[in-house]
């Protein structure tokens, strides 16, 4: 009976291994449309702290764990996607596009006024959903 829980237990070991592998492909598109869903979640923000949060999950979408300005203490919601979006991608055009969307989130973050950063957060959600 032991011998086929242990058994049992290696195969869903295995499997379990098998599907992080498979998770750990770079998925830049998937980083993208995340990237965009979080900056129109900080445009429809009611204060500028859900602004700031929701472009904060954006840029760490962007960057990756090894980008600059990847925030450690928010949220990164690509974090089983790939290693950021900007990183993942391999075109200069996406790349030049997810570069100022980046540029539109980090205006976002640095500004006090509500009007004027949820403004970033629509240019940058604009500009990533045309390269989805």
């Amino acid at each position: 009976m032991f011998a086929i829980i242990r058994t049992s237990m290696l195969a869903v070991g295995a499997l379990m291994l098998a599907q992080g592998a498979a998770l750990a492909e770079p998925q830049p598109a998937k980083e993208i449309e995340a990237a965009a869903k979080h900056a129109g979640f900080a445009a429809g923000a009611g204060d500028i702290d859900g602004v700031r949060t929701h472009l904060h999950h954006t840029v760490n979408c962007l960057v990756g764990p090894e980008g600059e300005g990847f925030a450690p203490k928010e949220m990164n919601p690509c974090k089983a996607l790939g290693n950021g979006a900007i990183p993942d991608t391999e075109d200069g055009i996406t790349k030049q596009g997810l570069e100022a969307a980046l540029e539109k989130a980090n205006a976002g973050i640095a500004a006090d006024d509500l009007a004027e950063a949820k403004a970033n957060a629509i240019q940058a959600q604009g500009l990533l959903d045309t390269l989805k």
